[in-house]
Parts: C-alpha cells; sequence; structure tokens
C-alpha cells in the first residue's frame, strides 16, 4: 500500500520541496510530483528512501485512510501575508497530525464536552470578553492558567514546535470542535496572551481566519482587544492600579498579578487611560534597551495541561509508550513529542524503542 496524500502531508511537515525531496533521494522532482498525485507508486526501495529523508516512519505513507487537514482558509494565523508559504504548510500539517492523535486519544478516552459560545462577528471583542467571562464564571479575578481553562471547557490544546518568530499560533474549528496550537518556544506570558488571542477567534470569527491578512486587520485588532480584556479585565484593573506608575519598574507586581508581559500590560494601561501616550512611548524604549522584549522580566513558570498529563499517567499505567501510539498512528514520535511539547511531562520509550502496543487501555473518563 501507498497512500500518496501521506507523502505530501510529510514533505510539507518538514517544509522541503518536491525538488529537495527528489535531490536527497535520488530521484526527478517530477517523479516525486508523480508519486504525490497517485500517477506513479514508488519502489520499496524508493518508499524506505523517502521515509527516512522525511523522518516519517513507513506505516505512516503504507496507511490508506486520508488523513482530515486544517484549512488555510479556516484557520486563524496572525499576520497571514508575512509568512513563507512552506512556513504556513508546516503549521497546518502539524495540525494534520494532532488531528490524527487527537482521534486516537478520543477512541480511548472520554472528552470534556465543549462550552464555547458563537457570538456575532461585528460583537465589541471586549464586550465579548467580559460576556464569556461572566458565561464561564470567572467574574474580573485573574486566570491563573489558560491551558487548564480552554482544556475545562473542551478546547484543544496543543504544542507547536515551531523554532521561528514567523509563528506564533493559531486557532481553527474542525467541524465542532475547536483546537489552538501554540507556539512553546515564546515566553510563558506570550504564550497566555497567545491563547486569549485565538480564543477570540474561536469565538467572533468562526470559520473566518483567512481575513486575518495584515497584522492590523480589523479582526487582529478585535482579537488583541479581546486578549487585553480577557487577561487584564478594565474592574479589575482600575481597582488594583491605584498608585502611579513612574517607571517599567512600577509595572512588575502588576505584571505578576496578570501574569502577562511587561509590554501588554503597559499597552493595557494607556488602552484605559492610566498611562499618558508620552509615557507609553518612553517605557516601550526602556523595555526595548533592557531586553524585555525579547526576555521576560521575573517571569512566570510555563503553563502546563491537566488533562494530557492525566492521559499520559494513564497510558503509562497500561503500559502504552509514545512507540506504541507512533505504531498505531504513523506519527513519527519526534512529532507526538512536539505537538505536547511542555505541556506534559510524557512516557518514556523502552530501550528497544519500536514496538506494537501490548493491550488496548479501553474507554476511561478523564475528569
Amino acid at each position: 500500500m501507498f497512500n500518496p496524500q501521506r507523502l505530501t502531508i510529510a514533505r510539507e511537515r518538514r517544509a522541503m520541496t518536491k525538488k529537495a525531496v527528489a535531490e536527497r533521494v535520488g530521484l526527478s522532482t517530477n517523479t516525486i510530483h508523480r508519486y504525490e498525485t497517485g500517477e506513479l507508486k514508488p519502489s520499496d526501495d524508493n518508499l524506505r528512501e523517502i521515509s527516512a529523508v522525511l523522518e516519517f516512519p513507513l506505516v505512516f505513507f503504507e496507511d490508506e485512510e486520508e488523513l482530515d487537514q486544517p484549512r488555510l482558509d479556516n484557520a486563524s494565523f496572525r499576520g497571514l501575508a508575512s509568512k513563507t508559504d512552506r512556513i504556513m504548510k508546516a503549521a497546518l500539517q502539524s495540525g494534520t497530525l494532532a488531528y490524527r492523535f487527537d482521534d486516537w486519544i478520543s477512541e480511548r478516552y472520554n472528552r470534556v464536552p465543549l462550552d464555547l459560545p458563537e457570538y456575532p462577528a461585528q460583537m465589541n471583542p471586549k464586550v465579548a470578553a467580559r460576556m464569556l467571562r461572566q458565561q464561564w464564571r470567572l467574574g474580573d479575578k485573574p486566570i491563573e492558567n489558560m491551558v487548564h481553562l480552554l482544556e475545562a471547557k473542551g478546547i484543544r490544546v496543543f504544542s507547536l514546535a515551531e523554532n521561528n518568530k514567523e509563528i506564533d499560533a493559531y486557532s481553527v474549528w474542525r467541524d465542532d470542535i475547536p483546537y489552538i496550537f501554540l507556539n512553546r518556544f515564546k515566553s510563558a506570558e506570550r504564550s497566555r496572551f497567545d491563547a486569549a488571542h485565538e480564543l477570540c477567534h474561536l469565538c467572533l470569527h468562526k470559520h473566518g481566519g483567512a481575513t486575518a491578512e495584515k497584522k492590523n486587520s480589523p479582526i487582529e485588532k478585535d482579537a488583541q482587544a479581546f486578549a487585553g480584556e480577557f487577561l487584564m479585565p478594565e474592574a479589575d484593573v482600575r481597582s488594583i492600579v491605584n498608585t502611579a506608575i513612574y517607571s517599567v519598574d512600577d509595572l512588575l507586581p502588576y505584571k505578576r498579578r496578570w501574569r502577562v508581559a511587561a509590554v501588554a500590560l503597559a499597552y493595557r494601561l494607556l488602552e484605559l487611560g492610566v498611562l499618558r501616550q508620552s509615557q507609553s512611548n518612553s517605557f516601550y524604549v526602556e523595555m526595548s534597551r533592557r531586553g524585555w522584549l525579547k526576555e521576560e522580566p521575573q517571569t512566570i513558570a510555563r503553563e502546563q495541561s491537566n488533562l494530557w498529563q492525566q492521559i499520559f499517567d494513564d497510558l503509562r499505567q497500561s503500559d502504552i509508550t509514545k512507540a506504541d501510539i507512533s505504531n498505531e498512528t504513523g506519527v513519527p514520535v519526534w512529532e507526538l513529542e512536539a505537538l505536547l511539547f511542555g505541556l506534559a511531562n510524557m512516557i518514556t520509550i523502552d530501550g528497544r524503542g519500536e514496538r506494537t502496543a501490548r493491550r488496548n487501555p479501553g474507554l476511561r473518563l478523564v475528569s
């Protein structure tokens, strides 16, 4: 068996062109093209070479099942127009692998029911943030852990192991299931803001991601405003910030309270009139001088997942390893690790590496 769709997925996930794969394997670009269109089937030797070059197991290419893939016109990327085609496709194919892994998990575990309203796109984003806080009974207090909150409401959260500045995060609806992918190479504070930013897209811009083509597009501004209000509610900010702010050092206690980046806090205080524009400008220059725009001062601990930790603890007890999951799904072990990077302490592969699963853990409720 050879599934041509899987070759395209693996190649795009590795951000490689057909020409690059062809050169590594010792074939022509046209041959790789014909493999991907299904016009030609690779020999066993050529498929093994392709598997090695793309670092995907043979079982991935030999599975006849067609994989569900996130669509670009259904995904919300920040600053879409600034991203290269290969980077975009690689991030989307990470979503394809997440779908496959998530389906494997859903066959074995009951998932939390979705609790996420859909608001009209024309709604004021700050009003939407307040309404969502009210529906989720959060009041005006700081949110301790965004990942825990999203998972508790039925939103799937995965990591993006894209070690570059082009991809912050993206969100997508898959039928009636929402997904958020977070770049874990960003600071913990930035990741929280990205999560709130993508939450806005899921609530206000369902199935409308492709319109977010520019950094200052209307829906990107909506998402920024939503995230600011959701993480730093106006009522709480006004009740807490009751003394004058003279320097960037004065921001630090408040930054710790709302668990946001110093620059995001300064922008929020400017938005609420607590800071003047001249102050905000000088604060930005000073934060840049101190390196705070690249490395967050007094950074918080990175948020982890309760859900994934419970699942992998249970899999460990059932003697199911990452290698087992890889064998059953075709998703490489390194991709499984990338999808959960920093979200959970995953079980280790035993000394023999690849092996088949010994037993099915059955259906369990993860509360």
